[in-house]
Order: C-alpha cells, then structure tokens, then sequence
C-alpha cells in the first residue's frame, strides 16, 4: 500500500490567531507569528484499488491576494488539483472510492471528475450544498463500532478506517490508514497546522466547539498510543511527514520552519467575495447582508476584512475572499 500527496497550492501562511484562537479568542495571540501554508489532499493505492481522501479545488479557483492584515493564505497555485492527480500517473477512470473528510471547498472541489468512484462522506454531512447533484454518495453511518479511542467508525477495506471526527464541520471525518506498522492519520482539518497539535489549540473554523474540542482530544490521545504519521491539508509538514514517515511525537515538537518571503499587494480596501458553486447564497453577517445569485458568477463588495473574513468563516461556499481580484461585475 502507498500514499501520496496530491499537491496544487504552495508557499500559504496561517497566522497563530486563526490556527491557535478557536477556545481562548483569536485577540489573545500574536497575528505577526505565521507558519507555512500549502494545500494538498491525499491518495492511497492499495495495489487494486485507488482511494481519494478529499478532492481538492475546483478548477478555476483564484488564488487570494494577501496583504499585511490578512490572518490566513492558503498558498500559490502549483497547478489545479487534477493537474496534481494526473501527474502522479493516474486517470480519474481508476479511482474506486472517495472518502470525503468534509464538505468544504477545498476537499470537495473535484468530486465530478471522477466517473466511477463511489463518495463516502459522514451521512450528516450528505445535505451540504457541495454534494449536490451527485448520484454516487454513499452516506457512512460509521458501523463497524469503535476505532480504539474514536467511538465511532467504518472499515472502508483492511486497514483503511473512516472515522467520525465532529467539530470542524458537523460532518466532519477523518481517514486512518494502517501500513507497515504505522498509523497514516489523514486528518482533512483537525488542525490547520501541526503547531495547533502540539500546543492543543483550536482553529477559529469549526461548526460545533464543543465537539471539536472532544475530537482534538481523541487525536491527541490517540497519536501519544500509537505511532501515528499526522498527515494535513494546509501545511507542508503534512506532506514533508508522509514522505519521511515521520512519526509525531507531542513532546517532541518538530521545529518550526517560518513562511519564506511574503509578497504583499497593494489594494484599495475593497473586499470582493465571489461564489462560483451555483447554489444560491444568503450570507448575514455584520449586520449586513450579502446576496449570492450565482447566475454564473455572481459577486458582492464587502466592506472590511473583519466581514470577509466572517463570510469566509459561515460559507465555505464561497471559494475566495480577497482585495480587488476577483470580479469581472460589482453588484
């Protein structure tokens, strides 16, 4: 058995206050303290089967534009997420099984592309706009019972375990992958870098804090027991750990590599959201509302980071939140 990383975004930065403020409030952390971004999902060849473990962005997602403010960047495009699947030698017709961690953009942008895989994802997690449409959702109901300390979980096939991991959605699920007496936890967005793990502190992205303090616990517990190569989405220590085999130790925190060189754009202030997914969007926040028509490609004017941000934060939906880059249309 084999995994590999599908990588399509590089050289992103994520900010302690956005990794580390989901509990104690993003103000009590430094946002001048960043740590490496990238995106990458994963895939598994089982030697007769192939396995998706998320699908990445859909084609045509911009790329922000960061400035001095911004508390996340998920990176530079590398290429699109299919670019990445195929130049790891591999034609969407082989991929048997997709085990979607949850419905967010950034996992779920290419579920279309692959004609004979059958999707399995949490069954709450099956009414989410991005899933829309499709015929070939198999809802898991994480039967197979416990999975050592995680209460709830479903073998995909010998040594491939769907795992209930609620808190970063209300569907939220994580893969692990038993291989040469190593534990792969392909964990989607537990943390969103491995500095969260170490120092046990949430993201400020999560639909149920309560649920996603009991999963970082189970993780914590679970990666202390056995030895477990912690594999996410948004950091490249996600896929520099898989391909070292690198086993986490939580009292031995691997060092922290900072963000190389960061090219800032001048902007005007304005914040544009753009919403590609063709569901039609309501947004409220701020006091604002923000409608989403998505005839195409629809488009509206934030007024502030803060409201970006929360819109950012309520809906996935939206594939992009940046300054001035977006929109052929001003509405």
């Amino acid at each position: 058995m084999e995994i590999k990383a599908v990588k399509f975004r590089k050289d992103g930065f994520y900010t302690q206050p956005f990794a580390f403020g989901g509990e104690e409030g993003a103000e009590k952390f430094d946002k001048n303290v960043r740590y490496r971004g990238s995106l990458q999902n994963y895939l598994i060849d089982t030697g007769d089967e192939v396995i998706l473990v998320d699908t990445g962005l859909p084609a045509g997602t911009p790329e922000e534009s960061p400035d001095e403010n911004s508390i996340a960047f998920t990176g530079r495009d590398i290429c699109t997420y299919m670019e990445a699947f195929a130049a790891l030698g591999y034609k969407p017709e082989q991929v048997t099984k997709i085990l979607l961690t949850h419905r967010h953009s950034d996992h779920s942008g290419e579920l279309k592309s692959f004609p004979n895989a059958k999707i399995y994802v949490n069954a709450e997690e099956t009414s989410a706009d991005e899933l829309q449409g499709l015929s070939n959702i198999v809802p898991v109901h994480f039967a197979s019972g416990a999975y050592y300390n995680f209460p709830e979980s479903e073998k995909i096939r010998d040594g491939i375990y769907f795992v209930k991991a609620k808190g970063h959605t209300n569907g939220n699920s994580l893969v692990i992958v038993e291989n040469d007496g190593l534990f792969y936890m392909l964990h989607g967005d537990i943390t969103y870098v491995d500095e969260a793990l170490y120092q046990n502190k949430l993201s400020v992205v999560y639909d149920d804090l309560a649920e996603a303090r009991k999963t970082m616990d189970r993780v914590r517990e679970f990666v202390k027991n056995h030895p477990t190569v912690y594999c996410g989405t948004h950091t490249p220590q996600g896929f520099e750990s898989l391909e070292a085999k690198r086993v986490i130790d939580l009292e031995k925190p691997v060092e922290t590599i900072p963000p190389g060189e960061i090219v800032f754009k001048t902007a005007s202030g304005k914040y544009v959201c753009s919403d590609r997914t063709g569901v039609n969007t309501a947004v409220y926040c701020s006091g604002k509302a923000f409608v989403f028509d998505n005839s195409g490609e629809s488009t509206a004017v934030l007024e502030s980071e803060q409201d970006a941000m929360l819109i950012k934060l309520i809906n996935e939906n939206l594939f992009a939140v940046t300054r001035d880059q977006l929109c052929k249309v001003e509405k």
